[in-house]
């Protein structure tokens, strides 16, 4: 999570935008990204959509025409963002994973079609077809069969598990749809898709990362999880959650618990010199072959296809997308691009590249407003390409604000004209378990009832009663939007044999708390004991 289900994540720009024939205008080669104006843009995004921080690096035919801070780290320190300032980049981590099997590939040491089980025997699925013919390339694009998020409870936000654990987990967690059949972004098989890097290569995803990517790459700050990072250096920034008007500070680990699916910390310096490299097939600023051109045409090309959108087509002419390995994939504007996303609670990045014009962008920013990154990298792109010249953050604004009104419009539980009494409390104490997640515990304190998720220490919180034996559940950290329904089922005797979850706002919480797939079962009291 990845807070891949930020508000207006991924809202294409729906306002009407010149004809198609006007943006076609030929695009020289004398069009070139503007500093000053993508500088204003970045001003202007910051102010409109209240962020802190935010550090941005564009490349253009082999050089870095800006790399820069904005704002601060922290509202309270006030501390400024620099091009060294250290960031989450969450999901744009899957990229770095699928670039270091390419390596291996390169090396001889597996192959894209290589079954996942050849080199980690214990892999399974709930399918016993689909353990057997999962092959390192459907890791890496997102058609496993595994649902929108399945299963990251077990990594979301910041639990205990390792990596045997989750492994041992993904067994257990029911498909949503077959094998290759449908796009559904999945953060777990890249976890799995990190720990195959290990296996190969002898060292754990985390040294490999560091020690034979960002090494030859110069990424000299860059690290391969949060805890990395050395304490002598200060130079990192924290999330920043909107709420009641306000903006609230707010430190997660930079999703360590994601590993090869979302743990790195970086900072446009050094993305920099990872844009540059991916725009030149695999050959680094330093003249080194991290991954050939070859692998880079596999990670390039698309493996699964998702449904165009109208409104895109409308505002870029996007009439495909798709997800290759570790990339999304669309056309803009008749240009194959390759871009990420990544979200963490509070924090988010963008990358783009546009590899027939040679140019890249990354932003990196304190506060969850991805829109305001889209809007900016559609200002880099419009000088570059001789398109129209139209207020893309303000078009973007206007559409993340139509679409956060309406989904607060809908949020919070859905009233009911007749409320059916609970059972005394007691009834639904008790130890509740999903074979994939582990143990969630319901006790009585001080006259309620609280929900523990044994693994995670964000998810406590107070069940308040909704009607019948259903309640909700409110997190102590209100900054979550995370609160959920809570139905237990009852056998005859009045006795909890299982509860089911679900979303009390599924428009406003991130889908990575994915409560619905749990399947939760009453432990005996003894078993819980």
């Amino acid at each position: 999570m990845n807070l891949h289900n930020m508000i207006g994540a991924g809202l294409a720009l729906i306002l009407t935008l010149p004809s198609l024939a006007q943006q076609t205008d030929s695009s020289t080669a004398k069009n070139a990204v503007n500093v000053q104006d993508v500088d204003t843009a970045v001003r202007q995004a910051m102010t409109r959509f209240n962020i802190p921080g935010l550090a941005i690096a564009v490349v253009e035919k082999g050089q870095v025409v800006m790399a820069k801070g904005y704002g601060v780290r922290h509202l309270t320190t006030s501390e400024p963002v620099d091009k060294h300032t250290l960031f989450g980049i969450a999901s744009n981590t899957k990229a770095f994973t699928s670039a270091a099997l390419a390596m291996l590939v390169d090396e001889g040491k597996l192959n894209w079609d290589d079954k996942v089980i050849k080199h980690l025997p214990e892999f399974r699925m709930f399918d016993a077809y689909v353990s057997a013919e999962m092959a390192i390339r459907d890791l890496l694009s997102h058609r496993s069969g595994l649902g929108l998020g399945a299963g990251d409870l077990m990594i979301w936000p910041d639990t205990n598990k390792t990596t045997e654990q989750l492994i041992a987990g993904i067994a257990n967690i029911k498909p949503s749809s077959s094998f290759r059949s449908e796009y559904a972004y999945n953060n777990l098989m890249f976890v799995v898709a990190g720990e195959v890097v290990a296996r190969v290569s002898g060292m754990s995803w985390q040294d490999f990362v560091e020690q034979r990517m960002f090494t030859k790459l110069g990424m000299d700050d860059s690290k391969a999880g949060f805890s990395r990072i050395s304490p002598d250096n200060r130079n990192w920034a924290t999330g920043h959650i909107p709420m009641d008007g306000q903006l609230n500070p707010f430190f997660v680990n930079y999703l360590e618990d994601f590993r090869g699916a979302g743990a790195i910390a970086s900072n446009v310096d050094d993305m920099s010199q990872w844009l540059l490299t991916q725009l030149n097939a695999g050959k680094t600023p330093q003249g080194q072959q991290l991954f050939s051109a070859q692998q880079q045409l596999q990670m390039w090309q698309p493996h699964i296809m998702r449904e165009a959108k109208e409104e895109s087509f409308t505002t870029h002419r996007q009439q495909f997308r798709g997800y290759g390995l570790g990339w999304a994939i669309e056309d803009y504007f008749g240009y194959k691009k390759l871009g990420h996303g990544g979200g963490i609670l509070g924090m988010v990045s963008q990358v783009a590249l546009l590899p027939e014009r040679q140019l890249g962008v990354v932003l990196l920013s304190n506060q969850q407003a991805y829109p305001a990154l889209t809007g900016i990298i559609d200002e880099v792109f419009e000088d570059a390409l001789g398109l129209p010249e139209i207020d893309r953050v303000e078009v973007a604004l206007q559409n993340y604000e139509q679409e956060k009104a309406n989904n607060y419009a809908t949020a919070g539980i859905k009233p009911l004209t007749t409320v059916q009494a609970s059972l005394p409390l007691k009834h639904y104490t008790g130890t509740l378990t999903s074979d994939w997640y582990g143990d969630v515990i319901v006790k009585q304190v001080d006259g309620n009832l609280m929900l523990d998720f044994t693994h995670t220490d964000l998810l406590k919180g107070k069940l308040e009663h909704y009607s019948g034996n259903t309640f909700v559940v409110r997190w102590q950290e209100r900054l979550l939007e995370a609160d959920a329904y809570i139905q237990f089922n009852m056998n005859n005797f009045q006795q909890v044999v299982g509860a089911n979850m679900e979303f009390v706002s599924p428009d406003v919480t991130d889908f990575s708390f994915d409560f619905h797939d749990l399947e939760l079962t009453a432990l005996p009291a003894a078993e819980a004991e």
